[in-house]
């Protein structure tokens, strides 16, 4: 992970001048050339890191795609609107905030710690963004501009301004004006918080099998879950979906794969991967492991407590995890199949080719 200390034009203003930007998966919206992309493979979403010092503010601007605030450390103030007086909301670590496209969005570390912030954005192109006037005065008063492209110049740098005709235009105060509105209550929908999670302790086919207990909690659109009875608190389309999984240690998730690309973050504790054949990863809390479409994982579990894992899906359709043999064996012992919709059910009620193909 290699921090950007300039990636934004906003870099140089007093009170951000000490973030750092990560981009660890696709550019995201960074404005910097020499922003160091850690896997730039498209995945259908990016995937980036705030991290922010006690005090420092991101200030306002408006993404195109959806933009997901996956908190790790650190209490954050997330505050929306045209002059960021719409509403306002804390998180803290554990806690998911979702901020709707088109609106004014700001945030501020106001804790007393360094605070640390995963971002997922829709689309392995976003588009940019959108700087508030104010911050685009500003910014020049530093010797920072935006070109048309998007990109920042830096003429403290050494680099010429460039020409009026080639500078990125401010948005004008009557776009401003039309732009979504959203109340504190609106907004509050679009909050899940570390309390709020739903786990589900059946969501997978493998879950109730010994040595298998996992849990799941839908955050974001349609994930992976098994269970009938799941749904997610945000249901609108981002262009990837959210889960929380949580593994007891010494347990596991048994070996799978899906069509989709997914992105394992540890929020705490160790795993253990292993895809296809190949020899177990050690991953722990805050670092990343992005699982290529089609290839067979398992999870196992090696910290001292509960591992609990942040799961980004590519895609808004509902994911159908493939079980290998072995585990639909033995959950076909245990008394259990998928049904022809991909949840979980008891063997004895699904038709004969589906008992007779998981035994």
């Amino acid at each position: 992970m290699v921090a950007c200390k300039l990636a934004f034009i906003d870099c140089k203003m007093p009170g951000s001048d000490t973030k750092e930007n990560y981009s660890l998966i696709g550019a995201g919206v960074t404005q910097s050339a020499d922003q160091v992309v850690n896997i730039t493979e498209p995945h259908g979403f990016s995937l980036g890191v705030a991290a922010m010092p006690a005090g420092t503010v991101n200030n306002l601007h408006v993404h195109y795609t959806a933009e997901v605030f996956m908190v790790f450390s650190g209490t954050w103030l997330f505050r929306w609107g045209a002059d960021g007086k719409d509403g306002e909301i804390i998180g803290t670590a554990g806690d998911v905030v979702s901020i709707p496209t088109w609106i004014f969005r700001g945030f501020t570390n106001v804790g007393r710690d360094d605070g640390w912030i995963f971002t997922a954005l829709g689309g392995d192109d976003t588009g940019g963004i959108i700087w508030h006037p104010t911050i685009l005065d500003i910014a020049a008063e530093h010797g920072l501009y935006l070109t048309k492209e998007n990109m920042m110049v830096d003429t403290e740098a050494g680099a010429a301004k460039p020409a009026s005709a080639d500078l990125l235009e401010p948005i004008s105060p009557a776009a401003i004006a039309g732009m979504r509105r959203f109340d504190r209550a609106a907004m509050m929908k679009r909050v899940v918080t570390r309390d709020a999670r739903a786990y589900s302790s059946r969501a997978l086919l493998d879950s109730m099998l010994p040595g298998h207990a996992s849990e799941l909690a839908a955050v974001i659109g349609h994930g992976m879950s098994q269970d009938l009875e799941q749904a997610p608190p945000i249901g609108n389309p981002h262009g990837f979906s959210v889960e929380w999984l949580r593994i007891d240690p010494g347990q596991k998730v048994g070996s799978f794969k899906l069509r989709e690309k997914q992105v394992l973050m540890v929020f705490a504790g160790a795993i253990d991967i292993t895809l296809d054949d190949g020899a177990p990863t050690r991953v722990v809390a805050q670092e990343v492991f992005s699982v290529p479409e089609d290839a067979w994982r398992s999870i196992i579990s090696v910290g001292d407590g509960p591992t609990e894992i942040v799961v980004v899906t590519a895609g808004d359709q509902k994911k159908h995890p493939e079980w290998h043999p072995d585990i639909i064996a033995a959950a076909a012992r245990a008394g259990f199949a998928l049904d022809h919709s991909g949840y979980v059910a008891p063997l004895q009620l699904l038709p004969y080719e589906v008992q007779s193909r998981a035994a």
